[in-house]
């Protein structure tokens, strides 16, 4: 209970201070940021943590800072340790609790299990194809058995396109704001493709589970 109390209690002060100097930390980002880099890594890594600010709206920033390359790396890196910052608290402070509500109704369970069956494609889908708020992915991964690394991995892999959208519309929009209509329709054609293939998965996930349901 104490561990769940501090742990807690850490996420909540973090946030506050975010909230409290987060405007004026994305100023000193867009005016002095791009002479430290592992700072605003680091900023970026709280700012994905406490959304406070969409992350995308960050991303943004950050890209006009550092330009297309370097702004994709320092928001995916900051990105995706915020994501495995989440996964460790939820997976170290609360799986005990939450795996038990998990597996407490039947149909979540068996979508806990399939989920966890198929883990890497499932975060690696759902990273692609936003359909599922981050934070949630996050959690639901913490509370279940997916093992560490293929979440790590699939989760961060599965960031990749989004980032490189965020930081290259904060360029363009800086250097050639027309260009932002070639951006957005070649990320969008990419997402439609990445729905199909999320789509065809699902389709296949239904259909395993629907003998478990034919045998009860």
């Amino acid at each position: 209970m104490i561990k769940k109390a501090g742990i807690a209690l850490l996420y909540i002060v973090i946030g506050f201070l975010i909230y409290l100097y987060g405007e004026p930390l994305i100023v000193w980002i867009n005016e002095e940021g791009h002479n430290y880099v592992t700072i605003t890594t680091i900023a970026a890594t709280m700012f994905s943590l406490f959304p406070i600010i969409p992350y995308p709206v960050i991303g943004g920033i950050i890209g006009a800072a550092y330009g297309p390359l370097l702004g994709t790396i320092v928001i995916w890196i900051g990105s995706s340790a915020a994501s495995i910052i989440m996964f460790l608290f939820v997976r170290y402070g609360y799986q005990d609790w939450g795996y038990k509500v998990l597996r407490k109704y039947k149909a979540l369970e068996k979508v806990t299990i399939l989920f966890e069956k198929n883990a890497f494609l499932a975060i690696f889908l759902t990273r692609l194809v936003p359909v599922v708020p981050s934070i949630a992915v996050n959690i639901y991964s913490g509370l279940s058995r997916v093992r560490f690394m293929p979440y790590a991995v699939a989760s961060s892999a599965g960031k990749v396109p989004a980032m490189v959208l965020f930081a290259t519309i904060g360029t363009v929009a800086v250097t050639n704001p027309w260009d932002l209509f070639y951006v957005i329709a070649v990320y969008s054609i990419f997402l439609v493709l990445c729905y199909i293939v999320y789509k065809i998965f699902k389709s296949k996930a239904r259909a395993e589970i629907k003998p478990v349901r034919q045998v009860r």
